[in-house]
């Protein structure tokens, strides 16, 4: 039986072919619209955000033997708390992570993390286009809110809870993109001429993350990006390929 840290395209196909090769899978997600995706296509799951102890009390009571984290890149919380919830619970854990990708022009600026980009992006200014989601738009607006000759759009999942972050931070109704992907080329293109977008601030989340649509359009319109780099997180056993992660399941149970 497998615990797996699931929420994304990647992981899911991921899941179902652990289950396609004869392994018990229970992939647990932290939103309904997660779960909704798992349960289409029939894996079992459990929805709600973990603590590191809670998780390993699942595993450890219904006899789990191993954790496969395949959370999104820069979900570095839910990876601490799977692993440390390996350990408490004397199984084994496995990564898969997206290939990273190395990207070199002189319209991109790599950082190391959000406030970082929130900072540089200060020194630019412009009309800024935020791509990295509702969960740390605080870090941004905290330095960009207010700032002369510049003004915050915020792209992020349609839902009422992310419209109520954007009004309790101070982020205009018309500086809002309300919008579920994957987005094409085309559309980040029209999106960043609509607005007169001259800085986008996106992650390298990897191919699946539909980066590369994001950095073909803007750099297609002439627009700088910054670009945050993925946490640098120790986690043993890590692959980027479903075969590799398969080989080393059948290797560990």
């Amino acid at each position: 039986m497998i615990f797996m840290l699931a929420g994304t395209s990647d992981a899911r196909n991921l899941a179902l072919e652990l289950q396609s090769a004869g392994y018990a899978v229970t992939a647990t997600v932290v939103t309904d619209s997660a779960a909704s995706s798992l349960a289409e296509v029939g894996l079992p799951h459990l929805v709600g955000r973990l603590t590191a102890e809670e998780m390993a009390t699942i595993i450890t009571e219904r006899g789990y033997h191993l954790v496969v984290d395949a959370s999104h890149p820069f979900a570095e919380e839910a990876s601490k708390n799977a692993m440390a919830a390996a350990e408490q619970a004397n199984v084994p854990y496995i990564r898969y992570e997206r290939a990273h990708e190395h990207y070199a022009h002189p319209l991109i600026t790599v950082v190391k993390d959000y406030e970082e980009a929130a900072h540089v992006a200060a020194e630019k200014r412009g009309v800024i286009m935020l791509t990295t989601g509702s969960k740390t738009l605080a870090t941004f607006t905290k330095v960009l809110h207010g700032l002369e000759n510049t003004r915050v759009i915020a792209r992020m999942l349609p839902r009422l809870d992310n419209m109520e972050k954007c009004e309790a931070l101070g982020v205009a109704q018309r500086d809002i993109i309300a919008i579920q992907g994957p987005f094409s080329k085309e559309l980040n293109e029209a999106l960043f001429r609509q607005y007169d977008v001259t800085l986008m601030i996106t992650k390298e989340s990897g191919k699946v993350g539909s980066v590369d649509e994001k950095l073909d359009a803007a750099l297609a319109c002439g627009i700088e990006t910054i670009l945050i780099a993925r946490p640098n997180i120790k986690y043993g056993q890590q692959y980027s390929t479903f075969e590799d992660v398969l080989r080393a399941v059948q290797n560990t149970l």
